[in-house]
């Protein structure tokens, strides 16, 4: 399948999910993410918010339980400037910074920025990816320019409540690669 087949096909599986499959997939994929990833070394986690309308993975179940039980992360999240398809990039503050755009999107209204090179881990949106760590995202290379600026240590991770695909057509040199994807059955790391 191509790119346009491979996101129409993943929109609708995702849509398809009962509310019950919906909330058991995030409660894999927040365990998984929990009992795989070492967040002693971390100190600042980059996260997209859910729209869980397009059945995104909740990541509001990852970002508070690392409020609690790390307290020197900090949470860094985007907002989309659509004039020229990049985000700007705030810590979290707190649920009063956020503001729910037209597209039903939370982001924030203000805040700190947070500059691209301190963060060491990226949690990236994803609606499918392949077994080489490429993946497939709405299409607007939002997260692809956005991880270029990222320091090449930086761990991109992909969550994906699906196994991989063999391989997407299609892929380009603008495409930014994952280094692991974290699934409701483990985590796939992607050698570079």
């Amino acid at each position: 399948m191509n790119k346009a087949e491979l996101r129409k096909f993943y929109l609708q599986k995702r849509q398809a999910l009962s509310e019950a499959e919906y909330t058991q997939l995030n409660f894999q994929v927040y365990q998984q993410f929990f009992a795989s990833i070492d967040l002693s070394f971390i100190n600042v986690i980059h996260t997209f918010l859910p729209v869980t309308a397009k059945r995104e993975p909740d990541t509001w179940l990852i970002i508070d339980r690392v409020r609690r039980e790390f307290p020197h992360i900090r949470i860094s999240i985007p907002r989309t400037d659509n004039r020229n398809h990049t985000l700007e990039n705030f810590y979290f503050e707190g649920l009063h910074q956020l503001t729910t755009t037209a597209w039903g999107i939370q982001e924030p209204r203000q805040g700190t920025p947070t500059e691209p090179e301190k963060i060491d881990l990226v949690l990236v949106p994803l609606l499918a990816f392949d077994q080489t760590g490429h993946r497939l995202g709405y299409g607007k290379g939002f997260y692809d320019r956005f991880l270029k600026l990222c320091r090449p240590d930086c761990l991109k991770t992909g969550l994906s409540f699906f196994q991989a695909e063999k391989k997407i057509e299609g892929i380009n040199e603008l495409d930014v690669r994952m280094d692991l994807c974290v699934t409701p059955e483990g985590i796939i790391k992607f050698s570079n």
